[in-house]
């Protein structure tokens, strides 16, 4: 048990000195946008995937590439269209000749799905049955294509990104398929001193080189890690009460404004979420366990697009992440005494 623990404790120290490194190298090509990598790694190591919401042009794309890069990931990015099929995603198969017997025979040639960080570029311009076809490739990890199941390569890791701004034309996730991404992540402006770094370094000739931090091994195991790391009751129970705290009129505390504006709350996998974010957030940084305040530095990116919120929320202004704020003001780390 005891060189269990230590075996343990020494892969959470390789595990956040491999993420100190990775913030350096990728430093070398985004300036800021912190919170938005700090996010992406979490989901990452946590096993789950990324919503990734912003206008065009704030280095999405330059990011999730240099990150796969520098993990020696392969990766593939999909540009979501109104034609786009889901053959297009997961492949399709092909009538092949043998030149030396001249039998024929199906061959499946495996679609751009087939890699370990896949970018989904705007993934509400393409109809439902496109989009279930890469969801349901995220939840079962699996591709079935010509009567077989096809098992994608771990680690597995989607990126999709919507435009906030341009609606006409775009078909809106459903909430179902919203709750498979981990994370939803805000992508913001940047500041005037970061822009004029961005357009220093871009307008210039010097083009920075990565060096490789992490193996797609490496990946997997301090993924396996993060699983292990305990969680106390109180932190899960604390996890627990904020998710059930989204839902109006189900028996948790009764917050005026999620009874007035929220629809729909978070269900059961916004808890495990929450958690799990933790506890990755919390290893990441060398901690051995997550405490309550991990949990609030997930709940964001974890609850905003499990908020629904109704008419009225609209017609006031008032949006998930003004609720979900009040929520973090509201519910208190330890249970009120019965």
């Amino acid at each position: 048990m005891a060189q269990t623990e230590t075996t343990n404790l020494q892969a959470l120290e390789q595990l956040a000195e491999g993420h100190r490194k990775i913030l350096d190298e990728i430093r070398k090509v985004i300036v800021g946008q912190d919170r938005l990598i700090d996010e992406l790694l979490t989901a990452l190591f946590a096993n789950g995937h990324c919503l990734l919401v912003g206008v065009p042009g704030l280095a999405k794309t330059l990011l999730i590439h240099s990150l796969a890069e520098l993990l020696e990931l392969r990766f593939s990015r999909i540009q979501f269209t109104p034609d786009l099929m889901p053959s297009d995603i997961t492949g399709t198969e092909i009538l092949e000749e043998d030149r030396t017997t001249g039998k024929r025979a199906f061959k499946f040639v495996q679609g751009p799905i087939f890699a370990n960080v896949v970018l989904a570029d705007e993934i509400n311009r393409t109809p439902p049955k496109t989009q279930a076809a890469l969801l349901q490739a995220m939840q079962e990890r699996q591709v079935t294509a010509g009567g077989q199941t096809w098992d994608l390569t771990p680690p597995f890791f989607v990126l999709a990104t919507q435009n906030p701004i341009e609606q006409e034309g775009t078909y809106p996730l459903p909430e179902a398929q919203l709750d498979r991404f981990m994370f939803n992540v805000q992508v913001g402006y940047p500041s005037q001193e970061e822009e004029i770094s961005i357009v220093n370094r871009t307008t210039g000739s010097e083009k920075p080189s990565l060096r490789r931090v992490l193996s797609g091994e490496d990946i997997i195991r301090f993924q396996e890690l993060v699983r292990r790391v305990p969680a106390s009751p109180f932190v899960v129970d604390y996890a627990v009460r904020l998710a059930r705290a989204t839902r109006p009129g189900q028996g948790g505390p009764s917050i005026p404004a999620v009874q007035q504006y929220v629809s729909w709350g978070a269900g059961p996998r916004a808890s495990q979420f929450l958690i799990l974010g933790a506890k990755t957030w919390a290893a990441l940084n060398g901690s051995v366990a997550p405490s309550c305040e991990d949990v609030r530095r997930v709940a964001r990116p974890v609850l905003r697009h499990r908020v629904v919120t109704n008419f009225s929320a609209e017609a006031e202004g008032v949006t998930p992440e003004t609720l979900i704020d009040q929520l973090l003001d509201a519910i208190p780390e330890a249970p009120e005494k019965k």
